[in-house]
């Protein structure tokens, strides 16, 4: 899996304002459920889940069921330059991302990682 991670291919799948918001929220978050991010990014669920599944294609996110509903979190075994990168935007960009942790922070019953979604 690591193996294919070039910085070429990182930043070609980055390379959207849809997949590096998810991407820097579920660093931040550690797992986030579809439906989390969907109201985050205040984004329809068919565009959150599209570009989801890019990312999960690209090998930077591993999904989970629990049940009807999809987890997603950074892949394991993605290189540490890949996650010091993402941490560091991150740290970086508090400002950029704070509208869609601010939807996040005040979401209404959000998941239970054990029990359902919303």
């Amino acid at each position: 899996m690591a193996d294919h991670l070039t910085p070429t291919t990182v930043f070609k799948c980055l390379a959207d304002d849809t997949r590096v918001r998810l991407m820097l929220l579920i660093t931040r978050e550690g797992e986030l459920c579809v439906c989390e991010l969907t109201c985050a990014l205040d984004q329809s669920q068919p565009k959150v889940s599209r570009h989801l599944a890019q990312l999960r294609t690209c090998g930077l996110l591993e999904d989970r069921r629990q049940g009807q509903w999809v987890y997603y979190r950074l892949h394991p075994s993605l290189p540490d330059w890949v996650i010091a990168i993402l941490k560091s935007t991150l740290g970086a960009n508090q400002h950029w991302l704070s509208q869609d942790t601010r939807r996040l922070d005040v979401m209404g019953d959000r998941p239970q990682r054990l029990t359902q979604c919303c």
